[in-house]
């Protein structure tokens, strides 16, 4: 976190004590960030309650953990103060920072998480922490168990309060601060304001202070925005596209659900790239382990679902990269905000399929955001850029031949066939570099088709509401279900019951859009075929009527299968 922003003011311009200044300089921290120097320069914000809306990765750890730990009495083992966390990484990172500051005082963080072991917990509880650090669910555990005095406790941080009530945490969030008698101040740190969190901040905070460094939710100056449009059905093979074009140093791949996660690690694995997956299913230590390979640099790409991801702090994540829809502004916002933090540069791409492109244009209408749209880059285009890099790497390595190799270059450039010889080594060494996919093809068709089909809708031309229908996607059939979320259908089931019924596996199953009444699913063109061979395995789940339409029910109006047919063109 070093010199995190250019501020006019050091740390040496708040009366902090002497013990954190140490600290501070210890770890090299010389400059407050923005939210840093905001919070620790109002100090009648900080006698009561307050909100602050910073970008995730502005410092807003060290922006609540000083100005607390700066009244705090030296060698304290009551519990003061309670910290929440949306996560387990982000509330075992916040127990780290706090203790790293804390230690000169002889102040003792206890992180009470889930996923670890409830009596190391206790027994931290019993020997005494003035700060406790933790997840909502694990929390209310211990509340709940008594483990600790909550009279005894003054000052409560809502730490990400948005993603905590995206993650369903509103029950115990309330629960909690009801249980906390002696509650003096509620500091709610936030980097959007949805509707939850208003509500619960005006249910909870009496007349807080409000301190906000974010004009537009949807920009952020340190980052880059481009958007890669790619043909349905090949996402994976899209995002191998990308990868090599781009090159990043580190990377954070957002994918909607836990199975593609896995999948989608699996295959870059196999495409040569260093990847892992990160998601709910994993154990703890599993997690910490991806983690930790990723911050070191051991892994260059890790592959995460927004719930694993949400509180991940890693410094020099390059690209940010978006595999299909985000969902919400909020959830593009708090992807895109995992790259360029600490003042660093960083780049969020998001992969979308034309029709996907319609929708987030659509979500960022009103915003300032700035976008570059291109085209998925093809194989032959990889190959360019990867002889020029190839040409580079060798013209600019550094480190001399030895003599060796420099006499056999020298014999082989004395013969006539020189020329021969050089070529078949650029050979050899070109192919075993990666040049991708051939998918422009594929795209160009899909848009074609896309376009045809707003043209048809512009004309007042109706649209079959088949159950099955094949597009001019590359092969692609699009296949729609009479299940949805009301159903009960989550996408991870429903990918399983597909692949049972129609006798594939995972990589023939494209894109899968679960809405509240049906669902619409891209068949590779196996499956495909296997779906009239099996479709009354389908029939039998429900999936699907004998006579192949979705029912026999016609769409209210204003009704989410109507809406769908009418989103905004492009």
């Amino acid at each position: 976190m070093g010199n995190m922003g250019k501020t006019q003011s050091g740390f040496e311009d708040f009366r902090l004590r002497p013990e954190l200044s140490q600290a501070l300089a210890e770890r090299g921290f010389t400059n407050p960030t923005p939210v840093q120097e905001r919070v620790l320069s109002d100090e009648n914000a900080l006698l009561g309650d307050l909100i602050v809306q910073a970008k995730t990765g502005s410092g807003k750890t060290l922006a609540f953990a000083l100005p607390i730990l700066n009244e705090m009495d030296a060698g304290e083992s009551l519990p003061r103060v309670l910290v929440l966390s949306p996560t387990r990484e982000l509330a075992l990172q916040t127990a780290q920072e706090f203790e790293s500051m804390a230690k000169p005082l002889r102040i003792r963080i206890a992180a009470l998480v889930g996923g670890m072991e409830m009596e190391a917990q206790l027994r931290r509880l019993r020997e005494g922490a003035g700060v406790l650090v933790g997840t909502p669910g694990r929390v209310l555990d211990h509340i709940r168990r008594k483990a600790f005095d909550c009279e005894s406790i003054h000052t409560v941080v809502l730490d990400e309060g948005d993603h905590m009530l995206d993650m369903g945490f509103r029950d115990e969030l309330e629960a909690i601060l009801d249980s906390l008698p002696s509650r003096e101040r509620t500091w709610l740190f936030s980097a959007t304001m949805p509707e939850e969190v208003v509500k619960l901040s005006s249910r909870y905070l009496s007349a807080p202070r409000w301190i906000s460094l974010v004009e537009d939710t949807a920009s952020h100056e340190d980052i880059a925005h481009r958007a890669y449009l790619i043909p349905s059905g090949r996402r994976v093979e899209s995002l191998i596209n990308v990868l090599l074009w781009e090159a990043p140093e580190r990377a954070l791949v957002f994918c909607p659900t836990r199975i593609e996660t896995a999948e989608v690690a699996e295959r870059l694995q196999g495409a040569g790239f260093s990847a892992l997956p990160l998601h709910g299913d994993m154990g703890q230590k599993e997690r910490n382990t991806a983690l930790g390979a990723f911050r070191a640099g051991r892994v260059r790409i890790l592959v995460s679902t927004d719930v694993a991801a949400r509180g991940i702090d890693v410094e020099g994540i390059s690209h940010v990269i978006q595999l299909g829809l985000p969902g919400t502004l909020d959830n593009y916002v708090h992807r895109s905000g995992r790259t360029g933090r600490a003042g660093n540069e960083g780049l969020n791409l998001s992969l979308l399929t034309p029709r996907d492109a319609r929708t987030l244009k659509s979500l960022l209408r009103g915003h300032s955001l700035s976008i570059e749209w291109l085209s998925v880059p093809d194989s032959h285009e990889i190959r360019l850029l990867e002889r020029g890099r190839l040409d580079r790497e060798l013209a600019e390595c550094e480190e001399q031949p030895s003599e060796m190799y420099l006499e056999w270059a020298r014999e082989i450039l004395g013969r006539n066939e020189a020329e021969c010889v050089v070529a078949r080594l650029l050979e050899r060494l070109f192919a075993q570099r990666s040049s991708g996919f051939a998918l422009r093809r594929e795209l160009d068709r899909e848009m074609e088709a896309e376009e045809r089909r707003r043209f048809a809708k512009r004309e007042g031309k109706p649209a079959a509401r088949t159950g099955v229908r094949r597009e001019e996607t590359g092969g692609v059939t699009r296949l729609r279900l009479e299940k949805g979320r009301a159903d009960g259908v989550e996408v991870g089931a429903l990918l399983g019951i597909l692949c049972r019924a129609l006798k594939v596996d995972r990589r023939e199953i494209g894109n899968i859009r679960l809405r509240d009444r049906f669902a619409e699913v891209e068949l590779g063109e196996r499956a495909a075929r296997h779906l009239e061979r099996y479709r009354k395995e389908l029939e039998k789940e429900g999936f699907l009527s004998p006579e192949g339409s979705f029912s026999g029910r016609k769409p209210r109006p204003g009704s989410e299968r109507e809406r769908v047919s009418h989103r905004p063109a492009l």
